[in-house]
């Protein structure tokens, strides 16, 4: 009978060995496919950050090249800086402070439309 409750507890306790060897799979595949998702958007990080460098490279040197005695309505004019930033978040990116360069997945971010209203007021007033 010892034996019997012996095997029984050694194949219980298999059973529960495979149950673990089961989750620590879906376990390792969460953890691989996070580090993929972490991977695209370091990617996506580094690549918004060249192209936010290379716009404000771009803006200082039409700055510079700008005349002193500028209009009011020169002052507001939005130009490139903006049309960048307006493609950026076409694109599926925040321009909005809070979460500028990750990724907005499809989804509209009030931060983002709000930035955009500003700017629009600030041309057409």
């Amino acid at each position: 009978m010892k034996d019997r409750n012996f095997l029984d507890t050694v194949m219980e306790f298999e059973q529960q060995l495979e149950l673990m060897q089961k989750q620590f799979e879906v376990l390792k595949n969460s953890v691989a496919s996070m580090m993929e998702e972490h991977q695209a958007l370091q990617m996506d990080n580094h690549h918004l950050r060249t192209r936010l460098e290379k716009v404000l490279a771009s803006n200082e040197s039409i700055e510079i090249q700008e005349k002193p005695d500028r209009t009011k309505k020169e002052l507001f004019d939005i130009g490139e800086g903006y049309d960048n930033l307006a493609r950026l978040y076409q694109e599926g990116y925040h321009v909005c402070s809070l979460n500028f360069g990750s990724s907005r997945k499809g989804e509209e971010c009030l931060f983002c439309l709000t930035f955009f209203d500003k700017k629009g007021e600030k041309q057409n007033g």
